[in-house]
């Protein structure tokens, strides 16, 4: 079975207060096989600077020395979210690059001040 690429993605709230809109996303997604969520992680560190963690998913995919890097980056009273997420709509793109001979040189992902730095609206990304 090919594997699409794999994606740690840590998400920042002040307060250390999660709502579920993130997580209904998330089931969304794989429910149309757009991602596979590999293991999310919450790290809470409180006003004390306490720090508490929650893995919601297989806990062997979550690597302990990035989960106490996120820990010790944190600021007290606020918290930080972290998916493993595989993107599987990438299979048959990494399969069409394989099939032709290519390999991957490099894969950045650009903020949204990135792009305004290049001159390309984040905005009109979608709507070409």
């Amino acid at each position: 079975m090919t594997n699409g690429p794999v994606q740690m993605l840590v998400i920042g709230f002040e307060g250390g207060e999660f709502r579920g809109e993130i997580a209904e996303e998330l089931d969304r997604l794989g429910t149309s096989d757009t991602v596979r969520v590999l293991a999310i992680a919450l790290v809470i560190k409180d006003a004390d600077g306490r720090v508490r963690i929650a893995e919601t998913q297989d806990e062997d995919a979550t690597d302990a020395a990035a989960l106490q890097e996120v820990a010790d980056a944190l600021a007290p009273g606020t918290a930080a979210a972290i998916a493993v997420l595989e993107h599987r709509w990438a299979i048959p793109l990494r399969e069409a690059i394989a099939r032709a001979g290519g390999q991957a040189i490099s894969d950045v992902w650009l903020t949204p001040e990135e792009l305004a730095r290049l001159g390309i609206a984040a905005e009109a990304m979608g709507s070409e």
